[in-house]
């Protein structure tokens, strides 16, 4: 192969060999040829410096050698001591890894391990433990099902209700659900007895299964496994090392007792009689440093005895103290030191990587890749009056003459495509598009290919040159695509549960207790029992389980009605009142602004498209569509009302520059209002930016403007000079007027206040109004999502953003000050967040004591705007590693350097709060951490546990709106209009209030025939109905699972949730059928107003709800052509006479005649 230089390296040769000329992002391929000369049919071994460089080196090797396996062996993800586990992702990840390194060990063949530093420093469990742990089997084996479930359960899987996440697994009846590491998807194991009847892989996020698999093999989910040899080994060599264990040591007591333990695998060492290391698993074969990898050896080898001292420290009593005692295991027992790991590749071919030229030195052979940096067109993108494409054209045009062969890179196919045609504009025209390094050998000299290749910075080596997108654009434009949770899990969350206080439509607030069989009509039915005050009992059939609602968060003080007494109808009459009221004056609102009219803005041509193209990147999907909604609703020539709902940092700031542009260019004044005079000139600098060139004038009004510049700006305002202003609340104040307003944006809204709100609604009600926020109060979500308002959300992710891992744990000096420091090492800047400013000075004291070497800067909203603004700008600038502060910087800052967040006391914070906080860090590429800390020795109240637990679930990109919603649940909304906060809901419950809300708006909106929601048809046939317990087992699951069934209206979605429990639990027993039957009944007696269905084995009565049918005529006609078999009786139910003496005849019996009812209920509708 041309393309690439050879080394002349030979198989089997032993010894040390230094790769010179190596430029950044030519490894890959270096390795590539590494593995061609020198491998035979062994392993190669790629020690990276750190673990950003893998998916890289991964990805570019599957260009440079498409055929060569590649394992990727990652460190935990945790610190070296520290008191969490590794993640549950990181260690799947690892021991699938571990496990091929095994079978690679058994039969050698050509592949590459690419593992970082601290993956290669730490020890590892024998290999014969691990082999011992796999466990393989295919549908028809023996199979014990109970010794499967103690394996999983020793392995480190967790046993859960629904299987969603990598290592968990759960039981129900015959059927086991497991996600084991390293497998692309869950696996449902079918049980018959001890045989395994069949293996089906399933969607986590729809519980469906997908495919039939013909075997699986399950390895363990943690590198520490609890069995009782396990056991016995780490008590005895924990009392050899530390002496007998304290009666407060939570570690030995948990072990001991078999359960598993936060943070146990830093004690690794006592849980084997010897560790080994990543060389004892591959004997053989050359091992290959990346560049500067022998300096991270040796530094995080320092940073390992570093955490040791502390913790040692710590549990002699120095430092300051602290509740839970920690002794650490010595680090010669964990980690390798670097002398190690270079005397275990003295016997085999080492080449040491780096990008510089080195000379010959004795003992050292230097061979040379003849490859240096690309050029970076940085200059000429920060040139305005440059084209960097026009260069980058010249460019390769230049290196085309010269006759090399040159590559340009995109990291997707969208982005490349995209580059090619704007290259392709600019001039260069015949690129080739190759999809490996064989196919780019077939350009001829000269000649230019377009591949897709996430490096990030281009190199010219002596076959071809690479420029990569990086290089020409700045920023890359990629997103990888994540794995979506279904929004399933936050039902979950707000599912019933016994103890719960829940609102019956027709008898009011009462307390759930559970499940309860009792006998109806000679055959078992499932209820739910509620009791209400005065010792009432109510027993719900579960097929109506759709009249119960969740009274909301924080019901513990409610008092509960009586069962029958007119308290509750009168309360629930008061409230429709009050909310007709209230959606009238709502609906007013809305109608006065459609009725108003507001100048149509449209884009214009060709400016519209440069200014967007100067976004650096690639819009996500959801963006688009919310620009695209926000440009239709601008054009409607009605006044916009729309908010838009999209994570911290999702790119909500670029669809107001769109909208301030479109308004701005039609001559319009746009008024950006933000909560804090920080983020207003960061949204200045911004908009400025963007801006710039164009014949647009901005101003920024806040209190960091000086007065003479305050003045002008609003006199700029009132003569219609200033086009767009951006401030705080000082532009609601009275003395700013406006010429020629258009547009109003408002940014981080749940920061205003009431009065301001009122302001706002004041300014104009024909202007346009964005309203952007993560996470909106719930006034303003319950706003949305009763229909009154506009609602774009945006859940995808902006490019190559990482969620934010997130860590709760009690306070804990030591974590805080490794957490601190981190952050330093790696560059960047830390927040921590105290709740109240009476806790600054502690934290303060504590900070100079612990990290003197870390620089503090201490921040809050009483501090002089002057001053608080300094701060801000220093941080902002780097020159402090710790910004001390209150909420302050919940708003809004925008910071990319700052990727640690710390929160003293997080119980005291709200949800959204610490969700506001949370996104603060995380901005930029690399992985950021938020650290929660509890009081230690302190019990948290339910309501806060459940919010910290909230939190740390919702740990995908994305959750602000799910968490909004959920906010709105545990705070209530309160009243839509002006300052009363309601007790509304008070009186009814929190998904009630909001049911009512819905119907009195759509109601007062004439939208159609409005449903009234407030009534459940009861059906009696005589049969068993019920999900039954050794069906489904766990409680939660059954009530989850019934309150779907209630929501089920049509026959696709009836069979479909069928086919579904099939799937999930086995074929479906005859109560089961009997309850999606019936279930389909009570779908066509709402269709036909059917109150009450009862049938027996010698026909059917059915009673109208208040006597009403929408076809009396046809009624009639159809009771008459029955003939004697159908009469109707004085109450005015209806009787009809058949033989039906099973229960599936009465089933089936009842559902043709309310399919004939419905049809005629239906036909007089339409």
């Amino acid at each position: 192969m041309t393309l690439l230089p050879t080394l002349g390296l030979k198989p089997g040769h032993a010894g040390k060999v230094t790769v010179a000329g190596v430029a950044d992002g030519f490894e890959a391929f270096v390795l590539s040829r590494i593995v061609a000369e020198a491998a035979a049919d062994r392993p190669v071994l790629f020690i990276a410096r750190d673990g950003q460089r893998l998916p890289a080196i991964r990805d570019a090797l599957a260009f440079a050698a498409p055929d060569l396996p590649v394992l990727e062996l990652p460190a935990w993800d945790c610190l070296p001591y520290d008191r969490v586990s590794p993640g549950a992702d990181a260690a799947a990840r690892r021991l699938d890894a571990l496990a091929a390194m095994i079978a690679l060990k058994k039969a050698p063949h050509r592949a590459v391990i690419l593992a970082t530093v601290n993956a290669v420093l730490q020890r590892i469990p024998p290999a014969e433990t691990l082999e011992a742990r796999l466990f393989a089997a295919r549908p028809g084996n023996q199979v014990d099902m109970q010794a499967l479930i103690e394996r999983l359960q020793t392995s480190g899987f967790e046993r859960v209700g629904t299987v969603r996440d990598v290592a968990e697994y759960a039981v129900r009846g015959g059927i086991v659900d497991l996600y084991a590491p390293g497998a692309p998807e869950p696996l449902r194991l079918d049980f018959f007895g001890d045989t395994l009847e069949s293996i089906r892989a399933f969607d986590p996020a729809t519980q469906r299964t997908t495919s039939q698999r013909a075997e699986m093999v399950l390895q363990p989910a943690s590198e520490v496994t609890l069995t009782p040899e396990a056991i016995s080994r780490f008590r005895r060599a924990y009392i050899e090392a530390f002496g007998a264990p304290s009666r407060d040591d939570a570690l030995y007591a948990a072990i001991s007792e078999g359960r598993r333990f936060a943070g146990m695998e830093h004690w690794l060492a006592f849980f084997h009689d010897g560790l080994e290391t990543v060389f004892d698993y591959l004997p053989e074969g050359p091992v290959v440093f990346d560049a500067l990898a022998h300096d991270a050896l040796a530094e995080r080898r320092g940073v390992i005895d570093d955490h040791y001292e502390a913790r040692r420290n710590q549990s002699d009593g120095g430092g300051l103290a602290d509740s839970t005692p920690y002794k650490p295991a010595p680090p010669d027992l964990l980690y390798l030191t670097a002398e190690e790991v270079a005397a275990a590749g003295s016997e085999r071919l080492v080449c040491d990587l780096t990008p510089f030229d080195t000379p010959e030195t004795a003992g050292r052979r230097i061979v040379n890749a003849r490859s240096k940096a690309g050029r970076s067109f940085a200059a000429e993108r920060a040139d305005p009056s440059a084209n960097v494409f026009d260069h980058a054209v010249r460019h390769i045009a230049g290196l085309r003459s010269a006759g090399r062969r040159v590559l340009v890179a995109g990291w997707t196919e969208g982005s490349l495509d995209r580059l090619g045609q704007i290259l392709a504009e600019h001039g260069l025209g015949g690129l080739t598009r190759v999809h490996t390094i064989a196919e780019a050998d077939r350009l001829a000299g000269g000649e230019a290919g377009a591949a897709v290749l996430p490096i990030e910075t281009g190199f010219e080596a002596e076959g071809f040159a690479l420029v990569c997108e990086q290089d020409i654009l700045g920023d890359r434009l990629v997103r990888r695509s994540k794995r979506k949770r279904n929004a399933d899990f936050i039902t979950e969350l707000s599912a019933i549960s016994s103890g719960d206080i829940v609102v019956h439509a027709d008898h009011g607030i009462g307390r759930f207790i559970g499940l309860k069989t009792i006998e109806a009509a000679g055959a078992p039915h499932d209820c739910l029992e509620i009791h209400y005050a005065g010792d009432g009992r109510l027993f719900l059939p579960v097929e109506n389980i759709d009249l119960l609602s969740r009274y909301g968060s924080d019901a513990a003080d409610t008092p509960l009605d009586r069962l029958g007494g007119g308290n509750w109808q009168a309360r629930k009459a008061k409230l429709k009142k009050k909310l007709l009221e209230m959606a009238g004056q709502l609906i007013r609102i809305a109608a006065e602004r459609e009725m108003r009219g507001a100048p149509a803005v449209r884009p214009p041509d060709g400016l519209y498209g440069e200014f967007a193209a100067r976004f650096p990147y690639e819009e996500t999907e959801d963006q688009q569509n919310a620009i695209d909604a926000v440009m239709g609703d601008l054009a409607a020539g009605r006044p916009m009302d729309r908010l838009v709902c999209g994570d911290v940092g999702f790119g909500k700031t670029e669809v107001a520059l769109r909208a301030a542009f479109l308004a701005a260019m039609e001559g319009f004044q746009v008024a950006v209002v933000v909560p804090t005079t920080l983020l207003a000139r960061q949204h200045f600098k911004t908009f400025s930016e963007r801006f710039s060139g164009l014949p647009i004038r901005l101003r920024q009004a806040s209190r960091l403007v000086g007065a003479k510049e305050l003045a002008e700006t609003k006199k700029g305002l009132a003569d219609g000079t200033v086009d767009i202003v951006v401030g705080t609340h000082a532009l609601l104040g009275a003395s700013v007027h406006f010429k020629h307003l258009g547009l109003l944006i408002i940014d981080e809204e749940q920061h205003f206040g009431v009065k301001h709100k009122e302001r706002l609604k004041d300014l104009k009600s024909d202007v346009h109004v964005l309203t952007l926020s993560a996470t909106p109060i719930p006034r303003t979500l319950q706003l949305a999502l009763t229909g009154v308002r506009e609602l774009s959300l945006i859940a995808t992710p902006p490019v190559d953003r990482m969620a934010v891992r997130t860590f709760i744990s009690p306070f804990d000096p030591l974590v805080v000050r490794e957490t601190l420091l981190r952050e330093r090492y790696r560059g960047g800047q830390s927040f921590y967040v105290v709740p109240r400013i009476s806790d600054l000075a502690e934290i303060s004291e504590f900070l100079r004591e612990s990290v003197p070497e870390l620089k503090v800067a201490t921040a809050h909203g009483q501090l002089p705007p002057g001053q608080l603004d300094d701060i801000m700008n220093a941080f902002y600038d780097g020159k402090y590693d710790v910004l001390l502060s209150t909420t302050i910087v919940e708003s809004g800052l925008d910071i990319p350097t700052a990727n640690t967040l710390i929160v003293h006391r997080a119980d005291m914070f709200g949800l959204a709060q610490l969700y506001q906080l949370r996104g603060r860090v995380g901005r930029s590429k690399v992985r950021a951490y938020a650290l929660f800390t509890l009081p230690a020795n302190r019990a948290l109240t339910a309501n806060a546990d459940r919010r910290l637990k909230v939190l740390q679930s919702l740990d995908t990109l994305g959750a602000g709106f799910q968490l909004a919603s959920h906010d709105l649940d545990i705070r209530g909304a309160g009243n839509l209009l002006g300052e009363e906060q309601s007790g509304h809901i008070k009186e009814v419950g929190f998904e009630l209030y909001q049911q009512m809300l819905e119907e009195a708006v759509a109601e007062l909106r004439g939208a159609g025939e409005t449903v009234d929601t407030g009534w459940s048809p009861q059906i009696t046939v005589g049969t068993a109905v019920m999900i039954p317990e050794d069906y489904v087992p766990d409680l939660q699951l059954r009530l989850a699972l019934y309150r779907r069934l209630a929501e089920l209206e049509t026959t696709e979605e009836i069979d479909a949730f069928g086919a579904e429990l099939i799937d999930r639990f086995g074929p479906l027993p005859v109560e089961v059928q009997h309850l999606l039957k019936i279930v389909y009944i009570k779908a066509l007696c709402r269709r036909a107003n059917v109150a009450k269905l009862d049938a027996g084995p010698k026909g059917v009565v059915v009673q109208f709800r208040d006597n009403e049918f929408a076809d009396p005529a046809g009624l009639v006609r159809f009771i008459s052509e029955q003939g004697s078999l159908a009469k109707i009786r004085s109450d005015h139910s209806v009787v009809l006479s058949r033989d039906w003496p099973t229960a599936e005849k009465r089933l089936a019996g009842a559902a043709v005649v309310m399919t004939q009812l419905s049809r005629l209920a239906d036909k007089a509708a339409a």
